[in-house]
């Protein structure tokens, strides 16, 4: 049904407007940031496609452009909004991050860790890095992998993290199986990095390992 046809009460932007952003579903809000359709099929349908396709809003948010310019009717205005709202939540994230310590707050690290890793074909490993206060300086991806292991280099860690002056650090990774489980590995790695670090009184906060549907964190399980 087109969306002139539906009754105000059930137009997304009128629901909106009424009841609050909280009141509509994924695809009622992507409509409202397409706007228009394609010949034959309204809004609503194609946001609801776009979703069933790329696995929900963070799997949609998260494609680059060429998987969104082989969408029909995904032109280069709504794939430059759909872009700006991806980075606008990231930002959102970072900014909360920069203004208190991140230990306040981890479900808006594990959010900003799941916009930035969590869709990755492939496993990056990243690091926050945090001032004296444990606030946000910078998240960086220092290395990546293929889909079952990445290279990381504990001395390369070590100096990135002087050279932001860094007073401790968050471990990341994902799993790009979408098994947040923290392997043996995962393990040892940690226990590798916390001691090259350890020899410049940089601390080790968390490893958090990261998919689109959850994050697992080595610390909350008692490993570091």
């Amino acid at each position: 049904m087109p969306m002139a046809d539906l009754p105000p009460s059930s137009r997304p932007r009128e629901k909106l407007l009424s009841l609050g952003p909280a009141a509509l579903s994924d695809a009622e809000l992507l409509a409202l940031l397409l706007r228009t359709g394609t010949a034959g099929r309204s809004v609503l349908h194609m946001a609801d496609d776009l979703l069933q396709r790329f696995g929900g809003i963070a799997g949609l948010l998260q494609q680059d452009a060429k998987a969104l310019g082989a969408v029909k009717g995904l032109g280069p205005a709504k794939r430059a909004e759909l872009a700006a709202v991806l980075e606008l939540s990231r930002r959102v994230l970072m900014q909360t991050l920069t203004e208190r310590p991140v230990l306040q707050d981890p479900d808006a690290v594990h959010r900003l860790l799941q916009l930035r890793l969590g869709d990755r074909p492939h496993e990056v490993f990243a690091v926050l890095f945090l001032d004296a206060q444990l606030r946000l300086i910078a998240l960086e991806e220092l290395f990546r992998g293929t889909l079952t292991q990445t290279a990381v280099h504990p001395r390369e860690v070590v100096q990135r993290a002087l050279a932001l002056h860094a007073h401790a650090v968050v471990l990341a990774h994902n799993h790009p199986s979408g098994v947040a489980e923290p392997s043996v590995d995962d393990r040892r790695l940690t226990e590798r990095l916390a001691a090259a670090l350890g020899l410049v009184d940089i601390r080790v906060l968390d490893h958090v390992v990261v998919t689109r549907q959850q994050c697992r964190s080595l610390a909350a399980m008692g490993w570091l």
